[in-house]
C-alpha cells in the first residue's frame, strides 16, 4: 500500500514498532463505555496483499504482486457473543485510499524494492498472478476478466470476460502434444463482499457464478509465431 498507518518500522528483533497515537481507543475511557476512540488505520485488516499469492519471473527479476489500497475506520468494543455475528471485541468499516481504483498489480523489484509498474484497478484485487517464461503475466479482476499483461511494462496485451469475478488462481499446463493451455476459475465471493465495508458497497453490482475457463493458442497462430 501507499502508507502505513499503525506502524513506523522494524525493530531490531523484526517486531512492528507501533504508533501509540493510531492505535484504537480502550472503551473503558469512552463516556458510555460501549466503544473507544475510533482511528484511521491504512492498511484495512484484509492487508495491502491478502492470500492471494505473488509471481515471480526469472526473466525479469520482478515479483508481480496483487495488491490493494484500503484503510479502515477501526475501534474496540467490549466482547459480546452474538450467534452468528464476528467474535472480534473492535468494530471497523473498510474505506478506498482513492477514488479511481483500490486493486493494483504492482511489479517489484526486490533488490531495490522500487516499484517498476503497477496497473490499477477499481476492484479489489481477489486473484493470484502468474508469470511466463513468454514474457506474460496473468491475474483476473472481480469485474469479471481475465488478463495478461506485459512484465516489462504493464501493458494489457489480452483479457478475456469470463461472466463473474476471478477470485482463483490463473494455472498452465502443457499436454502430452506440447500444446500450453491456460486454465482459470470464475466465481466472485470470498471476503471483500462479506467484510468489505464501503468497498463493499462498490462491488455490490458484481456478478455471482461458478465456472471453469480454459484457453490455448490457435494452431494457426503457433504457426506464424514459428
Amino acid at each position: 500500500v501507499e502508507e502505513i498507518s499503525w506502524a513506523s518500522g522494524i525493530d531490531e528483533t523484526g517486531r512492528p514498532i507501533f504508533n501509540p497515537e493510531n492505535r484504537p481507543g480502550n472503551p473503558a475511557d469512552s463516556a458510555d463505555g460501549e466503544r473507544g476512540e475510533v482511528v484511521w488505520a491504512v492498511p484495512g485488516f484484509l492487508g495491502g496483499k491478502n492470500w492471494q499469492h505473488m509471481a515471480y519471473s526469472q526473466r525479469t527479476g520482478y515479483f508481480y504482486v496483487p495488491a490493494n489500497e484500503w484503510g479502515m475506520d477501526i475501534w474496540n468494543e467490549p466482547i459480546t457473543y452474538r450467534q452468528g455475528a464476528a467474535y472480534l471485541g473492535a468494530g471497523f468499516t473498510i474505506k478506498p485510499l482513492f477514488d479511481d481504483h483500490i486493486g493494483a498489480m504492482k511489479a517489484i523489484d526486490p533488490n531495490t524494492m522500487e516499484i517498476k509498474f503497477q496497473v490499477n484497478n477499481a476492484a479489489p484485487l481477489w486473484s493470484s498472478a502468474m508469470a511466463t517464461a513468454g514474457g506474460l503475466v496473468f491475474y483476473g479482476t472481480p469485474e469479471g476478466y481475465i488478463k495478461a499483461i506485459d512484465d516489462e511494462n504493464g501493458e494489457v496485451l489480452w483479457q478475456f470476460q469470463t461472466g463473474s469475478g476471478v477470485v482463483g488462481q490463473p494455472i498452465t499446463w502443457e499436454d502430452e502434444d506440447g500444446v500450453q493451455w491456460l486454465s482459470v476459475v470464475s466465481g466472485w465471493g470470498g471476503a471483500v463482499p462479506l467484510w468489505g465495508g464501503e468497498v463493499a458497497q462498490q462491488v455490490a453490482y458484481l456478478n455471482q457464478g461458478g465456472s471453469v475457463w480454459t484457453f490455448r493458442i490457435p494452431d494457426a497462430l503457433l504457426a506464424s509465431a514459428e
